[in-house]
């Protein structure tokens, strides 16, 4: 029951639940100019990692397939061109205007690092994407799986999607002002952190982005009664900030985006 009740409260947050979804090709919005809200500190941003097969790629002038394993926080409800996937792909397609660019999402709702790692060989051998971002933690947290377990199970499932040849970026839990005296959630962060380190792989700091911006009073992630518009604000701000994360760790220069 408390389970149930965290999940909730995690998802009324952040109004992200939606059923399984694709961030569409042709239809991705255009990308306004980036407002004040999404400003991120350059050291949320900053990673020493790189990734080798998404430079390789847009170097050979090969489409580029991103992979987006996530929750239902991925998502907004009947809205999904506001999603962080849609807003990643239409800005990636802004800055790379010359390579094709495809973002799809692969949801694993309810599921632990452990269950979802379980299935990576035969959804890599299905997607063959160059990137895959994967996105978890927060189901770990409410269900209080052993921080060691967990760290084991993320370890096993990034070994499997670079085994199937493909780059790999870590994204942690989203921040929740409201939940966060009734989740542990520093021994999951912690953990996210150590195993991209030892795999030499970009961690995304979702958590400490969304709390920098609720913190600076950029947006107001304790009261969910702005419900989907907030969703989306958020959800914007997310995918550019991911967009620049991914052309930064790519290392693409000025001749290889338009800025």
């Amino acid at each position: 029951m408390k389970a149930k009740v965290l999940l909730s409260l995690v998802l009324l947050c952040s109004a992200f639940a939606a059923p399984s979804a694709r961030a569409e090709d042709n239809a991705a919005p255009q990308a306004p100019t980036g407002p004040a809200a999404c400003e991120v500190p350059s050291y949320l941003l900053a990673t020493e990692s790189q990734l080798h097969k998404v430079a390789d790629t847009i170097k050979d002038a090969k489409p580029l397939e991103i992979l987006v394993i996530g929750s239902r926080s991925t998502t907004i409800p009947s809205s999904e061109d506001s999603s962080y996937p849609a807003r990643l792909q239409a800005i990636l397609k802004e800055k790379l205007p010359s390579e094709p660019v495809h973002v799809s999402v692969e949801l694993q709702s309810k599921k632990t690092a452990e269950e979802a790692a379980a299935g990576f060989v035969k959804l890599m051998e299905a997607k063959r994407p160059t990137l895959v971002i994967w996105q978890t933690g927060t189901v770990d947290a409410i269900r209080s799986i052993d921080p060691d377990e967990f760290r084991g199970a993320v370890t096993d499932g990034v070994t499997a999607l670079q085994n199937a040849g493909a780059d790999v970026i870590l994204m942690n839990l989203q921040y929740s002002p409201r939940t966060e005296t009734m989740i542990s959630v520093p021994p999951y962060l912690d953990n996210m952190r150590v195993v991209a380190q030892e795999h030499e792989i970009p961690l995304f700091d979702r958590f400490a982005i969304m709390r920098q911006w609720n913190d600076q009073g950029q947006f107001d992630l304790f009261n969910p009664s702005r419900g989907p518009e907030l969703a989306k604000q958020v959800h914007d701000c997310l995918g550019r900030a991911l967009a620049q994360f991914v052309v930064d760790a790519a290392h693409l220069g000025p001749a290889q985006q338009q800025n």
